[in-house]
């Protein structure tokens, strides 16, 4: 059966995330390429470029496999999905948060469920996981959280249709990207630009320095086999020297900083944006 979305509903992403592009989308979009058959996301998180560009044909993975698990669902059992978060709701408190957080599921439903439901109920909806990979971020003082806007996830859902959804490390991409007419749009764990910053807790494995590496040899390779590569990253001279190397574009994003305990610290910052064409 497929499911009747209002008209005014546009897809956009259904989970907030730590870096999310939402707010950044006008400033890419002059850098965009304007022609390509596939598009790629090796670290979809909350999907933002690709619900805007909404591709008919890709590939988006990530090494969080609860992340790509909830993907799948939206995608493939988005009406099983509602009905779980609509019981989430019905349910929600303090206690009742808790103990689902203390539970990581058992089917892939239940899964995906409860990562919503954290994400939408936790502390700034961030995701963050300690080292044996359980999620630990408490939870957030909000008065009615959206825990089920069910004509979001039918857009979304519509907007994954025809979309391959993996659990892979970034560098299965040259499997899969070779030619002009493929598109890549990386958005990894960004580099910290102060000791505060260091934030490594979206898998149980950190993004270090060595991976920052292997994303710009990543990149290189892709960009000479024609491939049109964009990656955004935090602006600061390691991250520059890394792409400067490999004659790489780079310009300067003004972005707002959305998660800080601190709000006062939740002003603007310039990112990069940086593409092999």
């Amino acid at each position: 059966m497929v499911s009747q979305i209002p008209k005014e509903i546009y897809p956009r992403p259904f989970l907030k995330w730590a870096g999310g592009k939402s707010r950044l989308i006008q400033q890419y979009i002059p850098y965009l390429p304007s022609k390509y058959q596939t598009y790629y996301e090796p670290f979809i998180g909350g999907g933002a470029v690709f619900f805007h560009l909404q591709p008919k044909v890709a590939i988006i993975t990530d090494i969080n496999a609860e992340l790509i698990t909830t993907y799948c669902c939206v995608r493939d059992r988005v009406e099983e999905l509602i009905d779980l978060l609509k019981e989430h709701k019905l349910r929600h408190s303090r206690e009742y948060y808790y103990t689902v957080r203390a539970n990581p599921g058992n089917t892939d439903l239940e899964i995906a469920a409860r990562l919503i439901y954290l994400n939408k109920t936790c502390f700034n909806g961030l995701y963050r996981v300690n080292s044996k990979g359980q999620f630990n971020v408490p939870i957030g003082r909000y008065k009615n959280p959206n825990i089920c806007d069910g004509d979001l996830l039918r857009a979304a859902s519509a907007a994954l249709a025809h979309t391959q959804i993996k659990q892979a490390d970034f560098v299965e991409l040259l499997n899969y990207a070779t030619s002009s007419d493929d598109f890549v749009f990386c958005d990894p764990p960004y580099y910290p630009i102060s000791s505060t910053s260091y934030f490594t807790g979206y898998s149980r494995d950190s993004f270090d320095e060595e991976d920052q590496k292997r994303l710009r040899d990543t990149c290189a390779k892709l960009a000479k086999q024609g491939v049109k590569v964009m990656v955004c990253n935090s602006d600061c001279e390691f991250i520059r020297n890394l792409y400067q190397e490999i004659d790489f574009k780079i310009y300067p994003i003004a972005a707002a900083r959305s998660i800080n305990s601190n709000t006062k610290k939740r002003g603007m910052i310039y990112e990069l944006l940086i593409t092999s064409y």
